[in-house]
């Protein structure tokens, strides 16, 4: 019976599900660094938004051996969703993104002080 019930089942979140990959965040001097830990994705598997201060990042792995029993399940395969409220402002460009090794770094330059010059009105 035990067998047969590994068998039949499948060790996964229903379709409608959204698991929520690890994920770190840091800054740097000059950047805000987001690290997410998705291995197995292809071009195309996933899409990163800036939103305001809001980064997000979604997709989905698809299960390559959707047929088979499975004895233990425990990677996550399905739709996901990161998403990381940023403090710093940023700058509109310069942005980076790499994805190598199951893990998507993705860089944020930082906005940097700027000064601001004033003119004096009616003073000569």
């Amino acid at each position: 019976m035990y067998a047969e019930v590994f068998s039949r089942a499948r060790w996964s979140l229903p379709n409608e599900a959204v698991w929520r990959p690890p994920t770190d965040v840091y800054e740097t001097d000059d950047s805000a660094v987001v690290i997410v830990e998705i291995a197995g994705l292809n071009d195309g598997d996933y899409e990163i938004s800036l939103v305001g201060r809001w980064l997000i990042v979604s997709g989905e792995r698809r299960d390559p051996a959707e047929k088979l029993a499975y004895q233990q399940m425990e990677i996550r395969y399905g739709k996901f969703l990161t998403q990381v409220h940023l403090p710093w402002a940023l700058e509109s460009t310069g942005h980076s993104a790499i994805y190598e090794n199951g893990f998507l770094k993705i860089t944020l330059p930082k906005a940097q002080a700027r000064r601001v010059p004033i003119r004096a009105v009616g003073s000569e």
